[in-house]
């Protein structure tokens, strides 16, 4: 199976956030470390992966709702 980055983040525990939530909902995920900051306390960059065939169902759970 091919990884795609769904999302990028500047921050690791967004990334982690985001983890969380697809995987209750059964979305396999992977977080991969993008470098260190370039400076103290900002956290580090994460990029989430989901599987290929994973992507719409992703991007449905993580997007904002549609109020009317």
């Amino acid at each position: 199976m091919n990884w795609m980055t769904l999302r990028t983040t500047s921050w690791r525990w967004e990334a982690e956030l985001m983890q969380q939530l697809l995987e209750a909902h059964g979305i396999p995920t992977r977080i991969l470390d993008l470098g260190s900051t370039s400076y103290f306390g900002a956290g580090s960059p994460a990029a989430l992966q989901v599987y290929a065939k994973d992507r719409w169902t992703a991007l449905l759970l993580l997007s904002p709702i549609e109020e009317e």
